[in-house]
């Protein structure tokens, strides 16, 4: 039953993302300028900001306080929409996003569709099975974009960067025991590949995932729980 506590919160959460997207991070962007860091370094570190302040945060709520992913989705689904209509328009949120991609967009919709899978294949027990990947997919790869942001200054892919999101992806999955190790390991080594228009805020979340449901179906000994 959807309670009046989860309706708040949705609506707390919701304008968290909004102040970070709108407000934060336009702010760092003119800060972050202002030192003489070229606009798309500054972008990139915006977005990466982004990924962790919002939807690595909020995913990690998430378990503590929703007892179904309704609003989660529904939260997710919303902002893509949101993201979308200034690529649809021409006036883009110069600040964090860029006329190359709409890989922010992608993010919400994944965020929302594997923390709503998760939360299914788990019978309604636990959203951990969702939630993981998608914090793969928030910090994780965050790690990974800002180091390679300090090494070379603009968007390119970096094993060095792997190997940081791996330092973080590695012992956070092991929260769910060796399923979740290994779905750590492979959501770093998967980030280093890509190809427009499936970027890694696609494969990343999906192939941690797919190793978690084939664990808790075939293996589940490699789960925590």
């Amino acid at each position: 039953m959807i309670s009046v506590w989860e309706v708040v919160i949705t609506v707390l959460l919701f304008v968290w993302v909004i102040f970070v997207a709108e407000v934060l991070t336009r702010k760092l962007y003119g800060f972050l300028t202002g030192l003489g860091l070229e606009h798309h370094v500054a972008v990139y570190y915006n977005r990466k900001i982004i990924h962790i302040l919002t939807g690595g945060m909020v995913a990690f709520l998430v378990p503590f306080i929703f007892k179904t992913p309704i609003f989660p989705f529904a939260m997710a689904m919303l902002l893509a929409v949101f993201l979308y209509v200034p690529h649809r328009r021409g006036k883009l949120m110069y600040w964090f996003q860029t006329e190359e991609n709409a890989y922010e967009v992608s993010f919400c919709i994944m965020w929302g569709v594997v923390i709503s899978l998760g939360w299914l294949i788990s019978s309604g027990e636990s959203f951990w099975y969702g939630v993981l990947p998608v914090i793969f997919m928030s910090v994780g790869d965050a790690i990974t974009g800002i180091v390679r942001n300090i090494l070379y200054k603009r968007r390119t892919k970096s094993w060095w960067g792997n190997l940081a999101m791996a330092s973080f992806s590695i012992p956070t999955g092991a929260f769910l025991g060796v399923a979740g190790i290994i779905a750590g390991a492979t959501a770093s080594f998967i980030e280093h590949f890509e190809s427009n228009p499936i970027d890694d805020n696609i494969t990343v979340p999906l192939s941690s995932f797919l190793i978690l449901v084939l664990a808790r179906v075939f293996a589940p000994w490699l789960l925590s729980f």
